[in-house]
């Protein structure tokens, strides 16, 4: 249950777009076309599938505070933690060279068509935004780690795919000529963060109470006993 947790509110309720705003460049540049979305995204999730889990091993066994522990009492002590931002853009910039070769090697009109955008993966803030919430959210484990890779990319995929599918579709429709372009994209995006908003309660429905414990309070009949007191004060006083 946790592992399902995770995954669905890193794609919908933490999702990368439209909860923190990160990689809105891509996201704007890159959305014209379906096809085009769908290429990036599915790099963006193969990114992110990658380079969160290998960058959990990098901050556990490395970067913590203590971390080194593993190769000797002498260096606990050791605090990298200052390289975490060098570490993770390395290990980010590495795997999207390998997705830029893959593409380019088997799908060379998706290369031309991403453009400059592919290798600016590296550089994408929702790639790094991925790793440092990560390291920031403290999460457990590898398994952990790599659930919540891959649900934040599907969850920009799912925002690219989205606003794509609309502006496609809105060149058809009659927009005021000051909104048209950027103006109605991020009008659009705004709505759709609302939306999205509402699936902030889908994973915090409240806790089933504890039954209360019925306490019985027993009133004893008391009246015999009053009428008994009563009349030996009758006979005391007579």
């Amino acid at each position: 249950m946790e592992h399902i947790e995770l995954f669905f509110k890193s794609i919908f309720i933490d999702n990368m777009v439209f909860s923190v705003f990160l990689g809105m460049c891509s996201y704007l540049a890159v959305s014209k076309k379906v096809s085009t979305a769908v290429g990036l995204g599915a790099a963006v999730i193969f990114v992110l599938a990658i380079t969160v889990p290998l960058n959990w091993l990098l901050d556990q066994y490395l970067l913590q505070p203590g971390a080194l522990s593993w190769l000797g009492a002498e260096y606990a002590e050791y605090d990298l933690s200052f390289l975490s931002f060098i570490m993770f853009i390395a290990t980010i910039a590495t795997m999207v060279q390998l997705v830029e070769i893959v593409v380019e090697k088997f799908s060379p009109s998706l290369y031309n068509s991403l453009g400059i955008f592919l290798p600016l993966i590296a550089v994408n803030c929702a790639i790094l935004g991925g790793s440092l919430f990560m390291q920031s959210r403290e999460i457990a484990s590898l398994g952990l780690a790599t659930t919540y890779g891959i649900g934040s990319g599907i969850g920009w995929f799912l925002a690219i795919l989205a606003i794509a599918a609309i502006r496609e579709k809105i060149r058809y429709s009659n927009v005021p000529p000051a909104l048209r372009g950027l103006g109605i994209t991020f009008i659009i995006t705004g709505l759709m963060a609302i939306g999205f908003m509402s699936f902030g309660g889908m994973l915090t429905g409240g806790d089933e109470e504890a039954p209360k414990e019925e306490k019985t309070v027993t009133i004893k009949n008391t009246t015999e006993d009053n009428k008994e007191v009563l009349a030996n004060n009758i006979k005391a006083n007579k």
